[in-house]
């Protein structure tokens, strides 16, 4: 059967806090990457123009029980968000998704901090797959997948449309439990 999803913690490290979204969050959000199309490019929205907006979206994602979103934050503001999203189909399978941060943060430890918290989270609760996915041309985060020890499971050709009515392949990326102490040290330095 499929693993019901968690309940909604803090999670915390030095890099990085991950609280459960709330509007409080979108001020500091809209800052960090509203109305910017890059930030938003591969997500299954448009950019939000407007603080207003991107309540709406953030409000869709805590209303949806599909979803456990965090906001991801760094230095008392908030930078993005990530969430845990329900697999259907897989056994004591979770997926982290909907993940997105201001280009402050690119290239920097939060992407990683916050996979260490979700990964070591998810299998400390008894998961024993963590699903990663992401459109076929975003190779800047299939990238980032394969660093964390994301392996490369397959290609969902036509997955999705785009918001632009384009059509998406989906990568899909896969770590099992057992997988994770090998990556883990390695992404802790």
């Amino acid at each position: 059967m499929t693993a019901k999803l968690p309940a909604p913690v803090v999670l915390e490290n030095d890099v990085v806090r991950l609280e459960p979204l709330t509007l409080d969050h979108v001020p500091d959000l809209f800052a960090a990457g509203g109305g910017d199309e890059e930030v938003w490019r591969w997500l299954p929205v448009r950019a939000p123009l407007s603080e207003q907006e991107l309540a709406k979206v953030a409000r869709g994602l805590m209303d949806d029980d599909r979803h456990i979103p965090f906001a991801v934050v760094v230095s008392g503001q908030a930078v993005g968000w990530t969430t845990y999203c329900d697999v259907p189909g897989f056994d004591e399978s979770i997926e982290i998704g909907w993940t997105w941060y201001g280009r402050a943060v690119w290239r920097t430890a939060v992407n990683t901090g916050c996979k260490l918290l979700l990964i070591d989270h998810a299998f400390g609760l008894g998961y024993n797959r963590v699903l990663l996915k992401t459109d076929h041309l975003n190779l800047r985060s299939q990238n980032a997948i394969k660093r964390i020890g994301g392996l490369h499971e397959g290609t969902l050709r036509r997955h999705r449309k785009r918001p632009d009515g384009t059509w998406r392949d989906t990568v899909y990326f896969g770590i099992l439990e057992e997988e994770w102490p090998q990556h883990r040290p390695r992404l802790q330095r």
